[in-house]
């Protein structure tokens, strides 16, 4: 009898190391811009602008991104936005632990040249499949907006989808600019949506910046197809973004029904995490706030404006 129990707790304990565990990521890293004068209008962030944007500045400005990233707990796919294209983030990658990061990169039809990117480990993923939805904006005759960025991933048992995103701004006014978000939104369900009419248990994760609050309208389409994994509980601040000293999640990562099964690459319950390293934060004001790049006008060489975000994932 005793044989019999030492065996089942072996067989236990090799199940437990057999199983691993990683994190799905995404950030914002706030304009990460080069110092290359290009067609996109990036005036802002060149030498000879006001902001001084130099060599020493975008050196920095990288290496801080690959810092963040090398904290992300082992990340298979890391979602990026602000970035101003593809030779920004491989700048980055090199400077990265894991030099085995592949990249999925579109440039996008944003005036300013911004972009979102998807990063992924290439010893544990393969890259199947990528794409990027373009879409039109409501009053506009051509797509003028971040493109949504996908990639299909497999592993020897998974299939894994996985969407990054970085939803129209609220400079206009949150309620002026709702209907741009609805539309991007709309675009994400529709690429959602056929995905799971031909398998319900597909697996499926969409990450971002939607620039809007779990309640509003635009994530809650998305909330119907998919559970939401980063709350204000997920997080020491109660948020990923502060805006006149207060923290909203406007950073968010969902995941489809097939990630929350027993087979295969799964999603830990509840894991949805804020990261707030110290490195990260400063008081403003008396107010604890993220430490971006710029206060304004003023180069302070902080990291980004918003926190990054993740969930664990076991496989």
């Amino acid at each position: 009898m005793k044989q019999l129990i030492t065996f089942a707790i072996i067989l236990f304990s090799s199940a437990l190391v057999a199983q691993k565990t990683s994190t799905i990521a995404f950030y914002n890293v706030e304009n990460l811009f080069d110092t290359i004068d290009g067609t996109n209008d990036d005036a802002e962030f060149l030498p000879a602008a006001k902001s001084n944007w130099n060599t020493t500045k975008f050196n920095e400005k990288t290496t801080h991104v690959a810092q963040v990233i090398n904290e992300l707990e082992q990340p298979l796919i890391i979602g990026l936005c602000e970035i101003e294209n593809a030779s920004v983030v491989r700048i980055v990658l090199q400077k990265t632990n894991n030099k085995s990061f592949g990249l999925v990169h579109y440039e996008s039809p944003d005036a300013r040249g911004i972009d979102v990117a998807l990063i992924y480990d290439s010893l544990r993923l393969k890259l199947a499949a990528s794409g990027n939805i373009r879409f039109t904006l409501p009053g506009q005759t051509a797509p003028s907006t971040r493109d949504i960025v996908w990639g299909k991933f497999t592993t020897k048992k998974d299939v894994i989808y996985a969407l990054v995103n970085h939803w129209p701004s609220r400079r206009s006014g949150q309620d002026e600019s709702e209907i741009l978000r609805i539309t991007a939104a709309q675009n994400a369900r529709h690429f959602i949506d056929s995905i799971l009419t031909i398998n319900k248990a597909a697996k499926i994760v969409l990450m971002g910046d939607l620039n809007d609050y779990p309640a509003d309208k635009a994530p809650q389409l998305i909330q119907e197809k998919l559970t939401p994994m980063i709350v204000p509980a997920s997080g020491k601040f109660g948020g990923t973004h502060n805006y006149k000293d207060e923290w909203h999640v406007m950073d968010h990562i969902f995941i489809s029904n097939g990630f929350q099964g027993k087979k295969g690459m799964k999603c830990v319950p509840s894991s949805g995490k804020i990261y707030s390293f110290d490195y990260l934060l400063q008081t403003y004001k008396g107010q604890i706030v993220p430490f971006r790049t710029f206060g304004g006008s003023k180069y302070i060489g902080g990291y980004s404006d918003h926190l990054p975000v993740s969930i664990s994932v076991t496989y």
